[in-house]
């Protein structure tokens, strides 16, 4: 496993966009073509496969979209641990040099556990906050699926002969434009 270069401060990893997210868009404009060419052309099974395959790429890209809040928490987080020793630092800097040394001591010791329990409430929050929504994405993204899924097992058992001539079709298309992708 690689480390994430740095440049100013931002990981290279925390500028990427998670793939889940570009295959889903990728899943979701195929079943809206899927889709359209099922309605332009009446076909009801190829229809509701391209709404299938939409949804579960809507669900995938929900899903990636969620782990980059995660990963976006997490930066955060570092920022707010990176704040925190800084004053850390501030506050031992004033103690060196006083008089009142046991005092400030004191002082320097009880704001670093402030700045500590603030950061863990801050993390805490955070990681409460993109656990939820990944839940709550996740959960809509498996009903989609689920529903979707059963929709084209419908279709696909009404019009078994069109839904093999479909996907054949499907792979062929993709074939060309992977193939043209590489020349």
């Amino acid at each position: 496993m690689t480390t994430p270069s740095r440049v100013d401060g931002i990981t290279e990893e925390s500028s990427m966009v998670d793939t889940d997210r570009i295959t889903g868009a990728a899943k979701e404009f195929g079943g809206k073509v899927q889709g359209a060419v099922g309605d332009l052309t009446g076909s009801h099974k190829d229809s509701a496969e391209g709404r299938a395959r939409e949804a579960a790429g809507q669900a995938e890209g929900l899903y990636g979209q969620a782990k980059d809040t995660v990963r976006d928490a997490a930066g955060h987080v570092a920022d707010t641990a990176r704040d925190i020793g800084g004053k850390v630092r501030e506050a031992v800097g004033d103690v060196i040099g006083s008089d009142d040394l046991e005092s400030r001591a004191r002082h320097a010791q009880g704001a670093a556990q402030d700045y500590g329990d603030r950061a863990g409430r801050t993390i805490r929050r955070s990681a409460n906050e993109a656990a939820d929504y990944a839940e709550d994405i996740y959960g809509q993204g498996r009903h989609a699926l689920h529903r979707g899924t059963r929709e084209v097992s419908h279709r696909v058992g009404e019009h078994p002969l069109a839904s093999v001539v479909v996907a054949g079709l499907v792979g062929f298309g993709i074939g060309l434009l992977v193939s043209a992708s590489r020349d």
